[in-house]
């Protein structure tokens, strides 16, 4: 598991060099705030975190399938990693930041243009 990357993965960087392409400024992996999110927009006030299907146990994913050993393990793990994401995400929020979650699955061919069009839009709002 220690090749496993938490920071620069593909998703990210499809989000970032779109963002970046289309004209928005952004910090990464800001330390001071809670869950470090990928990519803090102060000037919208806005984070996002860009989510493994797989770690973050999307529900209903098929990327999300949970493996059949060691599945005691997986789903301990899955459910730590969701309960503090649900933590950040509240703490974050009573902060007044706007959390944007993104997953994997939706930076899939098919859906990758309404979905990063879809965050240019709530960052305009």
């Amino acid at each position: 598991m220690k090749n496993i990357r938490s920071k620069n993965t593909t998703p990210e960087l499809l989000v970032r060099m779109f963002l970046h392409n289309n004209g928005y400024r952004y910090r990464l992996h800001d330390k001071k705030l809670p869950g470090k999110p990928d990519l803090v927009l102060k000037k919208y006030n806005t984070v996002i975190f860009v989510n493994g299907c797989f770690w973050h146990g999307h529900i209903n994913c098929k990327e999300a399938k949970k493996p059949k050993s060691n599945s005691e393990f997986w789903e301990n793990k899955i459910k730590r990693n969701q309960q503090r994401d649900k933590k950040n995400t509240n703490s974050l929020i009573q902060l007044g930041w706007n959390v944007l979650t993104i997953w994997e699955c939706q930076l899939n061919k098919d859906k990758i243009e309404s979905t990063l069009s879809d965050i240019v839009n709530k960052l305009v709002e």
